[in-house]
């Protein structure tokens, strides 16, 4: 029997948080979208498959690997996994080692914390295993 409680992020939860922290940067880089001029989703559609692969590469290089390192967590059916900025930022510390210097280690830190409670904000709910159903039976 699997542990459905305690698992590391699926294939789909890890997309729905890399696409939440893409869409977060969009907005965050485009005044239009800002200003609530132009939705979120229609400038992410607007998009080609390039401009989007190009972001979520870029990003997947800073927020997945912190994905990875966080600690397995009982998470609730209904409910997503969460963890404090202490923990995720320790994590981010970890992984930017310590070829850069203090003032930019701090801000690296920092900056990707955020990128990543970002991208865990946008982690769907779990569901609960024991209510799917079998459409067989």
């Amino acid at each position: 029997m699997i542990d459905a409680g305690c698992m590391r992020f699926s294939e789909h939860e890890l997309t729905a948080a890399m696409t939440g922290a893409a869409k977060s940067v969009v907005k965050a880089r485009r005044k239009d979208i800002r200003k609530g001029d132009v939705d979120i989703e229609t400038a992410w559609h607007a998009m080609d498959r390039y401009e989007r692969y190009r972001l979520l590469d870029a990003l997947g290089d800073q927020i997945l690997p912190v994905l990875v390192a966080l600690p397995d967590v009982e998470v609730a059916p209904g409910s997503r996994p969460s963890y404090s900025d202490r923990q995720v930022s320790e994590i981010v510390a970890g992984l930017v080692g310590d070829d850069v210097g203090r003032m930019r280690r701090a801000v690296l830190v920092k900056a990707r914390t955020a990128l990543v409670q970002t991208a865990l904000a946008h982690v769907p709910a779990r569901l609960d295993p024991e209510a799917f159903v079998d459409p067989e039976g």
